[in-house]
């Protein structure tokens, strides 16, 4: 299962400013010795240096994305998304701001959706486990022992067959599992966390979470309703990273072929702007977690729900 994508999906770039306190988009809780840290590149201080004690850094807008096939929308509202899935815990800190304002966006919606360690999408088990464009289920052991340097074999031109082939395509869910998604509100600076897995891979794209921020909508009884989707993107991991996940169970299982982030055609190697996660973890111990971290820079006034891209 794929979701291919060129150059086209790439979004105005101009720079936008933000204000973080203490230098930070969103602070990784617990960093000390032994931690490893991938810094998400794209970052760059401004030239004033300090205002009013703290730190400037500007920003560029988020990079918009295609939704890809398996987005639903379940309405699930919960910080908890794992639904007892295996795999290395990921605590996932998220910021919204308006890219005008540098202001937090207060009590907008945040979906997150991803496939679990082996590769397989809730809501579309079947689909996720059929053919070259939607991905071989993955099994037995892999061959390559996990570097610094990028591996995985390269694929040539990403697969455009199968249900995940290309653009936004929307797929109707096959399946009630709804594990590994889950909506949550920013607070009143703009945060919201959520407890999920690090995701593994499936054939044709780099390891990723999908991303929705709706506005102007109100939470009911049967969950966030109205407003619109101002923006639809996606998360990226540093390859040292995922070469660091490979080595633990389940994901050391897989045989499946893995796309290297240089590799694949959504991420736009803008660094932060094109959704890198700020990734910390335990050196050597990264099967007792990671917290990745990111601030997203959006539009409130747009309209971005990645469908046409």
């Amino acid at each position: 299962m794929t979701e291919n994508q060129g150059p086209a999906h790439k979004k105005d770039l101009t720079r936008r400013r933000v204000i973080l306190a203490g230098g930070a988009a969103v602070a990784a809780a617990g960093i000390g010795a032994g931690v490893v840290a991938t810094a998400s590149a794209g970052e760059e201080k401004s030239g004033s240096g300090k205002k009013s004690g703290r730190s400037e850094a500007c920003y560029r807008l988020t990079s918009e994305t295609t939704e890809g096939p398996y987005y639903i929308d379940a309405d699930k509202i919960r910080k908890d998304i794992t639904e007892d899935k295996a795999g290395i815990p990921l605590t996932l800190r998220l910021k919204v701001i308006d890219s005008d304002t540098c202001k937090p966006l207060k009590r907008a919606a945040v979906d997150i959706w991803h496939c679990d360690a082996l590769g397989i999408y809730s809501g579309y088990e079947s689909m996720s486990q059929g053919g070259p464009g939607g991905g071989t289920p993955p099994s037995g052991a892999p061959t390559d022992a996990p570097t610094d340097a990028p591996t995985g074999t390269p694929t040539g031109t990403p697969p455009s067959g199968g249900p995940g082939g290309g653009g936004g395509g929307h797929s109707e869910p096959t399946d009630d599992e709804r594990y590994l998604r889950g909506t949550q509100l920013t607070d009143q600076h703009g945060y919201v966390e959520f407890r999920t897995i690090f995701p593994g891979w499936y054939q044709g794209r780099a390891v990723h979470i999908h991303t929705k921020v709706h506005v102007g909508g109100k939470m009911t009884d049967a969950g966030y309703e109205g407003g619109h989707t101002c923006h639809t993107g996606q998360f990226f991991f540093a390859e040292s990273a995922v070469l660091d996940s490979a080595r633990i169970e389940p994901y050391s299982t897989s045989t499946t072929t893995r796309t290297t982030l240089t590799e694949d055609t959504i991420y736009d190697r803008s660094g932060v702007t094109g959704g890198l996660l700020k990734l910390s973890y335990g050196k050597g111990r990264m099967a007792r977690g990671v917290t990745g971290s990111i601030t997203m820079g959006v539009d409130p006034d747009e309209t971005n729900d990645g469908t046409g891209l």
